[in-house]
């Protein structure tokens, strides 16, 4: 048997507020979404948002890192942005193309990648 990641979970103060972030942020398909529990599709992987109660458990550090491939990496950080999203530094541009690495609205950090034409 081999093991299988199910899904990355994160912890969340407001459920509906951060799957509507990831969705219409990211593009990111909801397959579950109810008061306190979401469940994201990013490809072949999976999102999950738990709602808790307190300031402790929704504490963020850098860690985890969500990182994302995007098509368009300005329009996608102008949209984050835009819905509460803060940059953690400079966008750069290394020589395979740019990067970019946001605070989420609940603290959460993404790391976005877009890739040269033709090059992954």
């Amino acid at each position: 048997m081999s093991t299988v990641l199910r899904h990355v979970l994160l912890l969340q103060k407001d459920v509906q507020k951060a799957a509507q972030f990831y969705q219409h942020g990211l593009g990111l398909h909801v397959n579950v979404l109810t008061e306190r529990w979401a469940e994201l599709q990013a490809g072949s992987s999976k999102i999950a948002l738990k709602a808790v109660d307190g300031e402790a458990l929704t504490t963020c550090g850098y860690t985890p890192f969500l990182s994302f491939e995007v098509v368009d990496l300005q329009d996608t950080v102008q949209r984050l942005l835009q819905m509460g999203a803060t940059l953690d530094g400079p966008i750069k541009y290394p020589t395979r193309g740019k990067v970019a690495v946001l605070r989420g609205p609940d603290g959460h950090m993404l790391s976005l990648f877009e890739s040269k034409s033709g090059e992954s």
